[in-house]
């Protein structure tokens, strides 16, 4: 079972490529369109309130609408209550956008971990019912290295039950690693992607739009760095995050087109129908509150 989201937030921080972006999601979604394949977009509320358009555009589309927090502020720098507000405003946001429910969530930069396991109750607090937040590797801003499962779990915190699409991981010299979204899906070769999605029983792929316009990303001055990483902007951060930004860029799209006409793909809702749940490994992680 393959899984194509994409995260959407790129209009708010890269005003100048506005066009670009509207142009390069017509024609994702002719392609899915063409396929007769639907995808989970998770949209920032923000979103909503600077562009509109766009996720009326992706729904009219029939694609399912996630949320992906309001202004994309990681969850491990909030804290229970400040993620409750972020996240019912974001999904209220969104659901008077689109006049339906949304369901699915995944944090910014895979921000949930072990620390901040309480994010879960938030989630469901709030109405949603599927989650793909978990990096079950180690990660620039953390990650879950000891979740317990690398395919679709059923998370239990303390009596919260949530339905978890963690990201999928490849094996690269004894290290987990993700290999089908962000800079790893423009690292790695297509060949290798599809070896692994066709000998795997899960895979989840995640994008922005702005891993596959072909522009490269400028050097963040630290000022930038800290707005929107809200972590401090050394050099060496600084350098890390552009190379991770344009590794591949060149021929991304491309790849993206080829692999979407080869592997079928589904949404994480229609992935949620699919699964036996009875079935799942159960997650129980610790209850703790910050």
């Amino acid at each position: 079972m393959n899984i194509l989201s994409f995260d959407i937030e790129d209009w708010c921080f890269e005003k100048s490529l506005v066009e670009e972006y509207d142009r390069m999601l017509q024609e994702i979604l002719d392609i899915l369109d063409a396929r007769q394949m639907k995808a989970t977009f998770f949209c920032l509320g923000r979103m909503v309130e600077e562009f509109p358009r766009v996720i009326k555009q992706i729904h009219a589309h029939g694609h399912e609408i996630g949320c992906h927090s309001q202004s994309h502020k990681w969850l491990k720098k909030m804290s229970y209550e400040e993620c409750l507000e972020d996240t019912r405003k974001s999904v209220d946001l969104l659901e008077q956008c689109v006049g339906e429910k949304v369901e699915s969530y995944r944090a910014p930069a895979f921000s949930v971990g072990p620390n901040n396991c309480w994010a879960f109750e938030v989630l469901e607090r709030c109405g949603i019912i599927r989650d793909s937040s978990v990096y079950p590797s180690t990660h620039a801003v953390g990650g879950f290295p000891d979740f317990g499962a690398l395919e679709p779990a059923k998370v239990v915190y303390g009596s919260t039950q949530m339905k978890e699409f963690p990201i999928a991981m490849t094996q690269i010299f004894g290290k987990k690693m993700a290999y089908s979204g962000g800079g790893y899906f423009r690292f790695f070769p297509l060949m290798y992607m599809r070896y692994v999605m066709n000998h795997s029983n899960y895979a989840i792929s995640y994008l922005h739009l702005t891993d596959l316009v072909p522009e490269k990303k400028a050097f963040k001055s630290r000022k930038e760095y800290e707005a929107y990483y809200r972590e401090p902007g050394t050099i060496t951060a600084r350098a890390k995050r552009y190379f991770r930004s344009n590794v591949g860029k060149k021929g991304a799209w491309k790849k993206f087109q080829k692999l979407v006409n080869a592997e079928d793909f589904v949404s994480l809702k229609e992935a949620d129908g699919i699964i036996d749940w009875d079935k799942a490994r159960q997650v129980v992680l610790s209850s703790t509150k910050s």
